[in-house]
């Protein structure tokens, strides 16, 4: 009789634990919760940081006239009545930089052939 206890307990017990690491609300899918709770931090942090340095630029946009002028450059190509403005394409550029050397000339006679 005594045997048939024990066995019982043990099997009760081993169903609670089934329950409490695989069922529903079990521990399992506590840790995968959290795991998807510390990424959505993650991003949400770097969402924050990001509308930390947009609300710097409006404040700055809206008071400064630097900001202004700056985006006025970068953006738009915008230039003082005083200044000029010269453009050289990047492609230019590049192929001037990628032109093999050409061989140094020497106008000494005793070379000619």
């Amino acid at each position: 009789m005594l045997k048939w206890l024990s066995l019982a307990l043990v099997l009760a017990l081993a169903g609670l634990q089934y329950h409490l690491w695989f069922g529903d609300g079990g521990l399992l899918e506590l840790h995968m919760i959290t795991t998807r709770a510390d990424t959505q931090e993650a991003k949400v942090s770097v969402l924050r940081e990001r509308n930390a340095q947009l609300t710097a630029e409006v404040v700055d946009l809206k008071t400064g006239l630097d900001a202004i002028e700056e985006r006025a450059r970068n953006d738009l190509g915008m230039v003082r009545n005083d200044e000029q403005f010269l453009w050289v394409p990047a492609s230019v550029v590049r192929t001037l930089h990628e032109l093999p050397e050409a061989p140094i000339e020497n106008s000494s006679p005793e070379q000619i052939p």
